[in-house]
């Protein structure tokens, strides 16, 4: 029987051949894994670098309001939202400024405020949080088909309990009793048993219910 055994000798020169033969694939490789690494802990140490930048100047938003100074605030939003578009700090900053209009009575800046920050957000649970406060403006102003569009982008997962209200409103607003109910019976459903809304939103099923009869 014919067996396929190399000894020492022949096994080394076979190796030396392969490398030999194949030493330009090795050292790019090795070249290439180099690369990554060394890339990988350069973008690792900009993204911090970036996050650091754009949480100062979330600090001189949050102090600007703190002192009353709106045009610092704005400035410094500004500097956010044009340098750090992607970045938590710049959708916090616009969720700032948006309180603000609103306080302001100002719904309309508020809404665009906060459609560039549920557009930009990197977090998901934070965009739906944009997106429910946008609902709430828009109904203040009196566009309830704009509201329930801006709810249905919202992951219901995240605020299942506040999306129902804010569609029983909406469905109020235009009108529909049936589909206002029904949106309340599930924000009730969801809704903790301790939550501070509860009695208001057993106020509007019970309010709904007298006018049904």
């Amino acid at each position: 029987m014919a067996l396929d055994v190399y000894d020492d000798y022949e096994q080394g020169e076979r190796v030396r051949q392969w490398l030999a033969n194949n030493w330009a694939s090795i050292a790019l490789g090795i070249a290439l894994g180099l690369a990554l690494i060394f890339g990988w802990q350069w973008w690792k140490s900009h993204r911090a670098g970036l996050d650091m930048e754009a949480a100062q100047q979330y600090d001189l938003v949050t102090a600007a309001i703190a002192n009353g100074d709106t045009t610092q605030a704005d400035a410094a939003t500004a500097v956010l939202t044009r340098d750090f578009p992607g970045n938590v700090y710049a959708t916090l900053a616009m969720s700032l400024k948006a309180a603000r209009e609103v306080k302001a009575g100002d719904y309309k800046a508020a809404a665009s405020s906060l459609q560039w920050a549920a557009a930009h957000s990197p977090d998901k649970p934070l965009q739906g949080l944009m997106l429910v406060r946008l609902a709430r403006v828009q109904l203040a102003l009196r566009q309830p088909a704009a509201a329930l569009a801006t709810l249905q982008k919202v992951d219901a997962h995240d605020y299942r309990s506040e999306v129902a209200m804010l569609q029983g409103d909406a469905h109020l607003a235009q009108g529909n009793q049936a589909a206002a109910h029904s949106a309340y019976a599930q924000a009730l459903a969801d809704m903790k048993p301790d939550a501070p809304q509860r009695g208001l939103l057993q106020l509007k099923l019970d309010n709904l219910a007298i006018a049904g009869k």
